[in-house]
């Protein structure tokens, strides 16, 4: 068993578990324990039609990566990390796209529509059916964070309003042609500004997480499941019990391409982040952040593009 395997846990969500029973507030407790400890875990699912539409996502993202670049080019936004990001000497080893509420049907289509001008139904669908599940995997643990405190069920409403919106972000890396130094070939380390991350990759192995004794450790996805990576606002909002985890890209392979999907739930940018009473103790748990708003704390981060931005921007 790798390091990976043993340091991160991996929680079965196979099992078809009722929602408010006592399986269900066990199983919320073991996600709020990783969520603390390792601020990521792995999740194992067991549905057959979910793995046949990951792979089926895979396979017609290499085909969307290898339209002509003029086509990619045209999907472009005036918001950071949305538009088609193509090769270059900043960024030699990936190329992206960013689609926003890719679980809108219309979305789906004009997405769709930009890149096959003739149409892609298959395409289309298939878009907008994975993002949707991933969507609704990132609603249904931070459901279960709420559980795993035992805070009052009117905090439900804070989990539907930290995943109100949706970044689904297609990447593929290209392996480097040469490797001098490390730095040629990682990606800057960061930890995500969203509420919650769900990640899934084909089967060429990248990613790495940073422990909280600061090893780093390599990151294998199983091939029938997610990651979950706790992002910058459940980190606020839990009043950093949660750990948003540090985490980056190291291209280690010449040979294959790596394809990664990604899906950041969010608030809307009026959202006001702001720390349950229940979570607040004056002696183990004194408050750590002020109530903040969503959109000025992203306003401030692509400006400054600090490692430390919720820090700096947010702590009492």
């Amino acid at each position: 068993m790798g390091e990976s395997e043993i340091m991160i846990p991996c929680i079965d969500f196979g099992r078809g578990i009722e929602e408010g029973g006592e399986a269900w507030k066990e199983m919320s407790h073991k996600v709020r324990e990783a969520c603390e400890n390792h601020g990521c875990f792995f999740i194992i699912m067991s549905d057959d039609v979910a793995s046949g539409l990951r792979d089926q996502m895979f396979m017609l993202m290499k085909t969307l990566f290898n339209l002509p670049e003029e086509i990619k080019q045209k999907h472009s936004s005036s918001k950071p990390y949305r538009s088609y990001n193509g090769k270059s000497p900043i960024t030699p080893f990936f190329e992206s796209f960013g689609i926003d509420d890719a679980p809108f049907s219309d979305i789906a289509q004009a997405f769709t529509n930009l890149m096959w001008p003739q149409g892609n139904l298959v395409y289309c669908e298939t878009l907008k059916s994975m993002s949707s599940k991933m969507l609704e995997l990132s609603f249904l643990i931070m459901k279960m964070i709420v559980v795993g405190y035992d805070l009052p069920s009117h905090y439900s409403s804070d989990a539907e309003n930290m995943k109100s919106t949706s970044l689904l972000r297609l990447i593929k890396y290209h392996g480097p042609e040469e490797r001098n130094d490390e730095s040629e070939t990682s990606l800057l380390a960061h930890t995500d500004k969203s509420a919650l991350t769900i990640l899934c990759e084909n089967e060429v192995q990248a990613l790495q997480v940073q422990t909280k004794t600061g090893k780093w450790i390599n990151i294998k996805i199983p091939q029938q499941g997610f990651l979950v990576i706790v992002g910058d606002v459940l980190k606020a909002w839990s009043n950093g019990r949660l750990h948003a985890a540090t985490h980056r890209v190291a291209m280690i392979s010449e040979e294959k391409e790596r394809y990664s999907l990604g899906l950041f739930a969010s608030p809307k940018d009026e959202m006001k982040v702001k720390v349950p009473n229940e979570l607040i103790d004056g002696k183990t748990h004194p408050l750590r952040y002020k109530p903040f708003n969503y959109g000025d704390y992203i306003h401030y981060y692509v400006s400054t593009l600090k490692y430390d931005a919720l820090e700096v921007f947010a702590s009492v």
